[in-house]
């Protein structure tokens, strides 16, 4: 019995043995497939490698919170002081918020928007004391770093004052926020439309509390947009179970309140869970609007979903290039421009269509989604060619909303705010966008609209042109910054000429291409700048110092001075050669620019003119397409050094890892471009240059099917020159491709060196 009972006993451990054997092997090969896959979906996150936080320090402008590529709301943290530097109403340097408000611009020098501001909080506060600056606020809140997250889509932050976490999150016109309380604390929510930073004022705004749940309200405003109307609801998670309403410092007892400046007060059962939601949908047009804009986020509250669904969403944007390197600052730096080139324009119209224009006409793009925060003056040189390249179909929506407002004014948009007209910054920069879509083959527009409204746009009289078409170029005693307005007109005339010659128009090509020539008018052989003339044709502006800067008076360039100025000839770089007296003149005085002292002179110097090497200034759009012009006068290998050394000096991960503004993506898209090794110096041209590419691997899918790969051999921080090159196995050499090769796809593959072959994209 014994002995069968230690048989038994042996064959049942056994059998547990090998159960356990088998159980725990399961489990191991569970896991190894289960982290094979985790494995798998990180080393595909490119999430993973954005931080928002790099430009929100510096003069960067830009902000942390959470948005989704191109979307209508940028639900973000303002700090609530009104100055150059929090213009995105966010500054790394800051500790104090002032609530989350639903309107941000990126990277601008613009100090708008910042509207319908929420901000959770732990006591009652008397909202009708008189409020001059953020001092003033009663439910400002400091916070730290340490606790403080932001990735695209989401954004999280511990108000240290209240003990409350926020938590901010984005679909495409709807914003997201989850506030979680400290157990037993008293839960409220303030809506402030009347506090204002900046440029941005409220002319009147309006709560109403609509039910227990729900809360609507609209606040009109004037800055640099004008005529800029912001109407929202506002549907929370849990029930109202009171609140106080407040205009212009006065306590209401109705559920109704306008007035020039209106706050609430929302008060909510702390007995049902430490959480709270609230969704906001904001429109230009209605409230009614702005619901339909909500009701796209369906009827619960599911925080978790929509980050996980903004997060997706970004990781498929981003994955529209793969880069390679053993570098992870690299892409961190790279991922994060990216995401910055998605951020603007913003979707402007509604669900069902509808936005309201600069004259209060409310109308409806049935096929198209209107576009707004249109920086044309900084996008046309990079971020536009890269939406043309990763987006067309949305630069297609971006040029019907250009049309659209040109069906308004007679004009096509130079720079358009929440709908609105700013003006700001020199020349008509829609027109390259429209050449370059067209020439590139995008369509979905109509070319004879597009083109009457690109040559209505250059014969009309406004700004500078009166003077630009009687005298060839603007004087400078009839007009501030009439070196630059005359060289940007150059180059729109040269775009419109393009088009009419496509589209068989020969006289107008003529004509166009003819006063394409203006900046022949303002070189100054001399001096080798371009320089202001008088109306009389014969005499330059005096005394010429070419460091010198005035910001907006009586200045000659604008946001710059000659050094940068000078070399803005896009469309025929080769007779800008040729007037500095060949390629080795021309070269010699590139070389200046870049070893110049960068002692800038004048008492009003542009804030703007930063990331200086030399006089060369990154943090400046002019100064973009500069070091690219090498490849012009047969030195590819000077581009090739320059190049690498503004991708290492000017950009990296920290929080001032912008050299200047972002500019709505076009700082950004520089650092995209440049970083695979190409650059769209002349945009309309159809053409790229060859740069240095800093990636071993680069691949841009052009379409589900066709992939552009390039790959730099031998690739390092010393090995920055070009030795060799093939283009799909054949060789290559020329420092330039063309949009046709790039997007029918195949492999540009590098041979990389530490010393420069001079005999290498020659002409």
């Amino acid at each position: 019995m014994k002995i069968k009972n230690l048989v038994f006993k042996f064959m049942r451990n056994k059998v547990y043995t090998l159960f356990f054997l088998v159980f725990t092997g399961t489990l191991f090969l569970v896991s190894c497939k289960k982290n094979e896959k985790e494995s798998k979906l990180d080393q595909f996150s490119k999430v993973k490698y954005v931080n928002p936080f790099i430009g929100t320090a510096g003069h960067g402008h830009t902000y942390p919170g959470a948005t989704v590529p191109f979307g209508m709301l940028q639900v973000s943290p303002d700090n609530g002081i009104s100055k150059w530097d929090w213009c995105s109403g966010y500054h790394y340097s800051d500790s104090i918020t002032i609530g989350f408000s639903h309107l941000h611009l990126s990277g601008t020098g613009i100090g708008d928007l910042a509207d319908v501001r929420l901000m959770p909080i732990n006591k009652n506060v008397d909202l009708t004391k008189e409020v001059k600056s953020r001092d003033d606020i009663p439910y400002k809140s400091t916070y730290s770093h340490f606790n403080e997250t932001a990735k695209p889509g989401y954004y999280s932050v511990n108000l240290k004052d209240f003990n409350i976490k926020a938590e901010l999150t984005s679909s495409l016109r709807t914003a997201n926020h989850k506030y979680t309380f400290a157990k037993q604390d008293t839960q409220s929510v303030i809506i402030d439309l009347g506090f204002a930073i900046n440029w941005d004022k409220t002319l009147i705004s309006n709560i109403r509390v609509v039910d227990s749940n729900t809360v609507s309200g609209f606040r009109h405003s004037k800055g640099w947009a004008n005529n800029q109307k912001v109407f929202f609801v506002a549907k929370f998670s849990k029930p109202i179970t009171n609140y106080a309403l407040v205009k212009d410092g006065l306590k209401d007892e109705e559920s109704f309140v306008v007035g020039k400046k209106t706050y609430a007060q929302l008060f909510f059962d702390e007995k049902k869970g430490v959480d709270l939601q609230v969704k906001v949908g904001l429109s230009s047009v209605s409230i009614e609007n702005a619901f339909k804009n909500l009701s796209t986020s369906g009827n619960g509250f599911n925080f978790d979903s929509v980050k996980n669904e903004a997060e997706s969403n970004w990781n498929s944007n981003l994955s529209s290039i793969e880069v390679e390197s053993l570098n992870e600052d690299l892409k961190t730096t790279f991922y994060t421009a990216l995401y910055h080139t998605q951020i603007a324009p913003v979707t402007f119209s509604d669900v069902n269509g509808e936005f309201r224009k600069e004259n209060d006409e409310i109308v409806k793009s049935t096929d198209f989604t209107t576009y707004s925060t249109l920086s044309l003056w900084d996008t046309f040189r990079a971020e536009q060619p890269l939406l043309a390249i990763l987006q067309p179909e949305r630069v297609t929506d971006i040029i019907n909303s250009m049309l659209s407002y040109y069906e308004t004014k007679n004009i096509l948009p130079v720079w358009t705010l929440y709908g609105n007209e700013t003006n700001t910054m020199t020349g008509y920069h829609s027109i390259p966008v429209i050449a370059e879509a067209y020439l590139k083959g995008i369509k979905g527009f109509d070319i004879e609209i597009a083109y009457d409204a690109m040559k209505t746009t250059m014969m009309q009289n406004e700004r500078g042109l009166n003077h630009y078409k009687k005298y060839g170029y603007i004087p400078y005693n009839l007009l501030d910054e009439s070196v630059t307005i005359t060289l940007e007109y150059a180059y729109n005339d040269w775009c419109v000429a393009q088009i009419a010659k496509t589209l068989g128009k020969d006289n107008d090509y003529h004509y166009f291409l003819k006063r394409s020539k203006a900046y022949e008018y303002l070189f100054d052989t001399e001096t080798g700048f371009m320089r202001g003339k008088d109306d009389t044709g014969t005499s330059w502006k005096k005394p010429f110092d070419p460091k010198y800067s005035a910001h907006r008076i009586h200045a000659e360039y604008t946001e710059g001075n000659a050094w940068q100025h000078s070399w803005f000839v896009l469309h025929d770089t080769d007779k800008l050669i040729k007037m500095h007296g060949g390629e080795n003149k021309f070269t010699t005085k590139l070389d200046q620019l870049f070893t110049e002292t960068s002692e800038i002179t004048g008492d009003n110097v542009s804030v703007d003119i930063s990331g200086l090497i030399g006089q060369y200034a990154h943090g400046n759009e002019p100064s973009h397409h500069i070091a690219y012009m090498y490849n012009y006068a047969n030195q590819p290998w000077k581009t090739q050094f320059w190049v690498r050394q503004i991708l290492k000096t000017q950009y990296n991960t920290t929080p001032e890892g912008l050299s200047g503004n972002e500019d709505c993506g076009q700082m950004s898209a520089w650092y995209v471009f440049s970083s695979l090794g190409l650059y769209p110096y002349s945009p309309a041209s159809g053409e790229y240059q060859i740069g240095s590419p800093i990636f071993e691997k680069s691949t841009i899918h052009i379409s589900e099917k066709t992939t552009f790969s390039i790959i730099a051999e031998n690739v390092s921080d010393d090995n920055i020159y070009i030795q060799s090159a093939t283009l799909n196995g054949k060789d290559f050499n020329r420092s330039v491709i063309s949009h046709k090769e790039l997007v029918r796809g195949g492999t540009l593959q590098f041979i990389m060196g530490n010393k420069p072959n001079k005999n290498w994209g020659i002409n």
